[in-house]
């Protein structure tokens, strides 16, 4: 029964379990307990109870190049799948779900969302598919993708799946240190590549939806290797510390720079660039400590960087930054990036430039759909352009605004 609160009286409401309610529902109680090896038979029986079969979990690898299969008991473990050019691929990059006719049944392959967080796709085959299969399959596929990262937690064996190549320690630790590379919202979206992926080391980057205000860093520790790892480390430490302090982008720039200097001494620093942006209204604040300038990206050309007068890198001492702002419209997306993407040059020949990396930003953006889309081809472009030589870190970091409201979400329609 419910509560009728205009007037007072008792409305009947049914509360009987569907098939497809107790199906998930057993799925979520048993989830709690369930330890990370146990997954993969549980999916694969409670996908044989609507009549599929052939299962397979693919996640992607860390270069966002492949789909890789997870093993376990109960799934389809065949070889890695390119995410360009593939139906898997289409389902991971579009965030829906695809159906390709076989001669055995209709193979479905279906992106695994948790929350916002593209985490990879599951495939299964189907002798037929009706709506029914579709709304309860795509059910499955965001419980099932809330269970991995739930339990990635408490295991190493979703990591060595993703792992295509053997990983350094620093960018073992980088990316023990990021957050989802990836957010869709209807208001804002973030998305992210790290290169060389198996081996980065003062690159990274960080951010948090509190509220209304998105707050982002972009963090290039010099140096090499794993004294560029731990540098980086602590810098990303000390902006989340000042981050949950709730302190303005000036006072968050002094304790960080503090954080270096006492931990590192004068002789070692951290470019940064960090950024608040109300998701209400478009304002855009930002602070630059000797980073490169994010570009402005406004129907797919780059109509400005966002300069900033800047401040001396973090760790130097700088005096009390100034902060600018700017004024997103729908739409709008703003990219950061480390010097990585413009310095690599070969040998006897000149940088790579921004020049061409903008000519190359506006060649990509028509052909892509979202940011992770983009984020991922622009990545991948501007290593093949470079001949595939990535000497420094070289990251990549885009967020779009979009304007929109998300309060439709937290209201039920029944």
């Amino acid at each position: 029964m419910e509560q009728d609160r205009s007037s007072n009286r008792r409305v009947s409401v049914d509360l009987s379990e569907g098939f497809g309610e107790r199906m998930l529902g057993q799925l979520l109680d048993r989830a709690h307990q369930m330890p990370p090896q146990l997954i993969a038979p549980l999916v694969a029986e409670e996908v044989a109870r609507v009549g599929g079969r052939d299962v397979s979990i693919l996640l992607q690898c860390y270069e966002q190049l492949e789909l890789v299969p997870l093993p376990g008991r109960g799934l389809t473990v065949g070889q890695a799948i390119p995410i360009d050019g593939s139906r898997a691929g289409e389902a991971f990059l579009n965030l829906s779900a695809v159906e390709e006719v076989q001669d055995d049944g209709v193979r479905m392959y279906l992106p695994l969302l948790d929350g916002s967080d593209e985490v990879g796709v599951m495939a299964l085959t189907l002798d037929t598919v009706g709506d029914d299969d579709r709304r309860l399959l795509r059910r499955l596929a965001g419980l099932v993708a809330d269970m991995l990262v739930t339990k990635n937690a408490y295991t190493d064996q979703f990591f060595q799946a993703r792992r295509r190549q053997p990983m350094s320690l620093a960018a073992e630790i980088q990316w023990s240190l990021l957050p989802p590379l990836s957010m869709n919202t209807p208001q804002v979206s973030v998305a992210g590549v790290l290169e060389p992926a198996y081996a980065v080391a003062g690159d990274s980057l960080d951010y948090a939806l509190n509220d209304d205000i998105l707050h982002l860093a972009i963090i290039d520790a010099m140096g090499h290797g794993l004294n560029a790892s731990v540098l980086a480390t602590v810098a990303v430490g000390a902006y989340r510390h000042a981050r949950r302090a709730d302190v303005g982008l000036a006072e968050l720039y002094a304790f960080m720079d503090r954080a270096i200097d006492e931990q590192f001494g004068p002789d070692q620093f951290v470019t940064a660039q960090m950024m608040r942006l109300d998701i209400r209204t478009g304002h855009l604040q930002w602070v630059n400590a000797g980073h490169p300038a994010a570009l402005l990206i406004r129907g797919h050309r780059v109509t400005r960087t966002l300069e900033n007068p800047g401040t001396l890198p973090v760790g130097f001492g700088g005096a009390d930054p100034q902060v600018s702002s700017f004024d997103l419209q729908r739409g709008d997306r703003v990219m950061f990036y480390t010097d990585g993407l413009v310095e690599e040059h070969r040998r006897g020949q000149e940088q790579f430039g921004e020049e061409r990396m903008i000519e190359i930003i506006e060649d990509v953006g028509p052909t892509t759909q979202g940011v992770q889309h983009m984020a991922r081809n622009l990545s991948h472009t501007l290593k093949r352009e470079r001949g595939g030589a990535t000497s420094d870190d070289a990251t990549v970091f885009l967020i779009e605004w979009h304007g929109d409201t998300a309060d439709h979400l937290a209201e039920l329609d029944f």
